[in-house]
């Protein structure tokens, strides 16, 4: 806790009372936060930042969007505005679960809205909604071939329907939104820029980028690799390399151990080892609407020559990995592989590992590594629960257990094509235990402290990306990267913990991002281009304002709780450990009964 910081040549000079933070830089600019709780950058641990950045100004976010009305007229606002042959998309970063009416539109409606635009439309890893439009577009019809691991779905005529399915992994998503037009490189800047903005006014300083499908090292580093030259990025960025070509994954590894080492780079854009696709027998994707996928017996062969490889060249690396499985299989390997070359020192681990077993976290720890966790059970969890149970999924992942165990566990997103880049909707979901959808997921063993939290989301990240002690804390010495919030995260309601937004973002001593009171603080940005960019109108992630106006007018109450806000319906629907469910909320302070 502090009055006051001082920052000198982009980090921490001084932090403590004010007097002394003045007598530290007597000349300095001052920024009077009005006693608002200033935080450090946030860091995330997985995010496909440059990917992300390339196409962000063509996306329609429904991220944090209440109702499916809501979104639908977005939708149709969108279609008008956009014109041909571009295709109006929304890629993520939301699902059914979080609508009102806990439904995702039907294909009947989307032609309805758009019966000429091409509209695609990604939920989760599961599957893609087209319009008539967009199968026209791509070029699917009554002889295109179902793709290894995914389906066309079809009407009685053979025609596809639009609906697009993994079954069980996501590459038919993936190869049919890779079909659409892409931006030209000056639009790609531009839209790079606007969605570093965009995480910045959320209080993110620092993403640790893992890769992606259709992301080829170096042609598609190009503009992040501008920016960076040109002195215009405002995150820090960490990235991993992932592998872009099945059966010849070595290949891909043995060629960029020779153009790049780890840490190759500066403060601002460094290259940070493989991953999260290592070998593409190892993938096992997080559909939980269906049954968990089998990896094939190749994976082990596969991978043991490219962990040589690795481990040889002290390269760090990610492994995707959500099933327990998958992870013992993985870590077969990675033991094989120590007898001969001590891992000690590289700072190796799995990401994601939601049903992780207690014995492969202790193997991991005995192997030096560690796990990156993200919020996907907070768009999943419901599905989870349907063919799992509740009881398996009260673990998932069991945070708490992997930080008894002593090893580094990190936080972050896994944005923006299948969960939010938001993080406080991850924070909220490792403090609350909820799904955006309402669903109470996990006992209060497995959720963790406010404190807890927004370590795994700072400096505890940091480890990740082989830079402990540099940032993640205001801290004298440190790189001065913090954020100063709209809400005090440690005393805000539950549930406005998910609404929480930066009111100015400071990255090495500049304001990158500012709003209110702080916007003219902030350096201008050039508009969304093209001109019909979603950004324009709509801009990112949903704001809470306009969500708390949508629950209070639909409730019609005459108060709040001060629990659960105007949602009401979350005290009716959690599960709690009393028959009595109106006094065990009233014990609470909640008011939903009198409301």
């Amino acid at each position: 806790m502090a009055e006051a910081i001082a920052v000198r040549d982009g980090r921490f000079l001084a932090v403590g009372t004010e007097a002394e933070a003045r007598e530290a830089a007597p000349d300095a600019a001052i920024i009077d936060a009005g006693g608002r709780r200033l935080i450090p950058g946030l860091i995330d641990s997985h995010m496909h930042i440059i990917r992300g950045g390339l196409n962000y100004n063509m996306e329609l976010r429904w991220d944090g969007v209440p109702t499916l009305a809501d979104a639908m007229a977005m939708l149709k606002a969108q279609v008008d505005r956009t014109p041909a042959p571009q295709w109006v998309r929304v890629v993520g970063g939301f699902t059914a679960h979080q609508f009102a009416e806990k439904r995702l539109p039907t294909l009947a409606e989307i032609n309805a809205i758009a019966p000429d635009t091409p509209v695609f439309i990604l939920h989760l890893y599961d599957r893609a909604l087209l319009n008539g439009a967009a199968l026209r577009a791509v070029g699917y019809g009554k002889d295109t071939p179902n793709p290894p691991g995914g389906e066309i779905m079809r009407d009685a005529g053979g025609n596809p329907t639009g609906l697009l399915l993994a079954q069980p992994n996501a590459t038919i998503l993936y190869s049919t939104l890779a079909k659409g037009p892409k931006l030209p490189v000056e639009y790609q800047i531009n839209s790079t820029r606007h969605f570093m903005r965009e995480v910045n006014s959320l209080g993110v300083t620092s993403v640790i980028d893992a890769g992606g499908g259709y992301q080829n090292y170096p042609d598609d580093y190009r503009v992040i690799e501008h920016l960076h030259e040109e002195g215009q990025l405002t995150v820090r960025i960490s990235y991993n390399l992932f592998t872009q070509k099945p059966k010849e994954e070595l290949a891909d590894f043995a060629g960029w151990v020779k153009q790049v080492t780890p840490g190759q780079g500066d403060d601002t854009y460094r290259h940070n080892g493989a991953g999260e696709m290592l070998v593409y027998s190892a993938a096992d994707f997080e559909d939980f609407r269906v049954a968990r996928p089998d990896m094939p017996p190749s994976m082990e062969g596969d991978l043991e020559p490219v962990i040589r490889l690795l481990a040889e060249n002290r390269w760090p690396w990610r492994l995707h990995a959500t099933y327990d499985e998958t992870i013992t299989r993985a870590l077969g390997v990675f033991e094989k592989v120590s007898r001969d070359i001590p891992l000690t020192g590289i700072n190796w681990f799995f990401d994601h590992a939601e049903t992780i077993s207690d014995r492969n976290i202790d193997r991991i720890a005995a192997l030096g590594g560690g796990i990156a966790v993200q919020h996907r059970m907070a768009f999943q969890g419901e599905d989870f629960v349907e063919r799992y149970g509740a009881r398996a999924a009260e673990r998932t992942p069991p945070i708490a257990r992997m930080i008894a165990a002593g090893i580094p566990v990190g936080a972050g997103t896994d944005a923006t094509r299948v969960a939010s880049y938001n993080p406080w909707v991850c924070l909220s979901w490792l403090v609350t235990g909820r799904t955006v959808g309402g669903l109470s997921l996990y006992p209060g063993a497995n959720r963790v402290s406010r404190e807890k939290a927004l370590s795994m989301w700072t400096h505890e990240n940091t480890w990740f990306s082989s830079e402990t002690g540099k940032k993640g804390q205001i801290k004298v010495g440190q790189l001065a990267d913090c954020a100063l919030l709209t809400a005090d995260f440690f005393t805000v309601p539950e549930h406005d913990i998910a609404h929480i937004r930066s009111a100015l973002t400071i990255l090495g001593g500049d304001v990158v991002h500012g709003e209110g009171d702080f916007a003219p603080l902030a350096p201008a940005l050039p508009l969304p281009m093209p001109d019909w960019s979603p950004v324009r109108t709509t801009g990112g992630h949903h704001r809470e304002p306009e969500v708390g106006a949508k629950l209070a007018s639909a409730c019609g109450c005459r108060a709040a709780c001060g629990i659960h806000g105007h949602d009401h319906a979350a005290a009716l629907g959690t599960a709690v450990p009393a028959g009595d469910v109106q006094g065990f909320w009233g014990a609470l302070g909640c008011g939903c009964w009198a409301v």
